[in-house]
């Protein structure tokens, strides 16, 4: 992206924990001056600290954006720090789950441009897949800063409306654990299949990834890519069989994904 006006006018960061740092590295391996980034957090990682950027320092009067990015728990503290930059003159970009627009909207008052987002876990290795959602006030100027932003740590998808974003959670929010659990019931097959411990772990790693991997660089769908390396009564349709019968995969997955969407909704309100 275009770091232009980021580098002329700024960009602060309240928190900077693993999520900020994936982002902070992304940006400064595609441009931004370290002088530009001003960052708000009581407990600096040395990481952060090499970087050479800003740190709990004086601000610029009118940033480009202010991304908070601090726990959910911490951001009644943590907002009146900034609470200044409200008004418009400022994009607020959130990466803090759980915490809606509206709340933003209060804190930083009438006319305050807010695009919220919801990233995920791999965007620590910059594989994450990230939803954003703007106010009223964002523009479509807006939206495109964010979203370039936001493709340092992977892909981006937009919203229609911010209810929406329960589903990301169910999904993309929380999926990944649902990926680690496969992985460890594979291995955990795999051993039961005679398998040594550490092989068992690192065909099943490998197994998730590469297949993952290949349906996201193929044009073809998954059921496709199912269908090619499922042979005639071979092993795949014995396994799936199983994974497909009453009872399987789709229904479970069905199940999981409504639980915790129907959980964000909960503590949404």
């Amino acid at each position: 992206m275009d770091m232009t006006q980021l580098n002329r006018r700024g960009l602060v960061m309240l928190g900077c924990g693993k999520m900020g740092s994936a982002m902070l590295q992304g940006w400064l391996n595609n441009g931004m001056s370290t002088d530009a980034v001003h960052v708000i957090d009581p407990y600096p990682s040395e990481w952060l600290q090499s970087t050479g950027v800003r740190i709990n320092g004086d601000l610029p009067e009118d940033p480009a954006v202010l991304m908070v990015a601090v726990k959910p728990q911490m951001m009644q503290d943590a907002l009146p720090q900034v609470a200044g930059f409200g008004g418009g003159g400022t994009l607020i970009l959130s990466v803090a789950a759980g915490t809606p627009i509206r709340a933003f909207e209060a804190a930083f008052g009438e006319g305050t441009r807010v695009v919220r987002s919801m990233p995920n876990t791999p965007a620590a290795v910059g594989k994450g897949i990230t939803a954003i959602v703007g106010n009223g006030e964002a523009t479509d100027e807006d939206m495109d800063l964010a979203e370039g932003m936001l493709l340092a740590i992977g892909q981006v998808v937009r919203l229609t409306n911010e209810a929406q974003i329960d589903a990301v959670t169910g999904i993309s929010g929380s999926g990944p654990a649902y990926i680690f659990y496969m992985i460890d019931a594979l291995a955990a097959a795999a051993r039961a299949e005679g398998l040594p411990a550490d092989m068992a772990m690192k065909l099943a790693k490998a197994t998730v990834a590469g297949a993952g991997a290949l349906a996201e660089q193929t044009d073809e769908s998954p059921e496709q890519l199912r269908i090619n390396v499922t042979s005639p009564n071979g092993t795949t349709q014995a396994g799936l069989e199983v994974l497909m019968g009453e009872g399987g995969l789709a229904p479970l997955i069905r199940k999981t994904v409504a639980a915790a969407t129907h959980r964000s909704r909960e503590l949404r309100k």
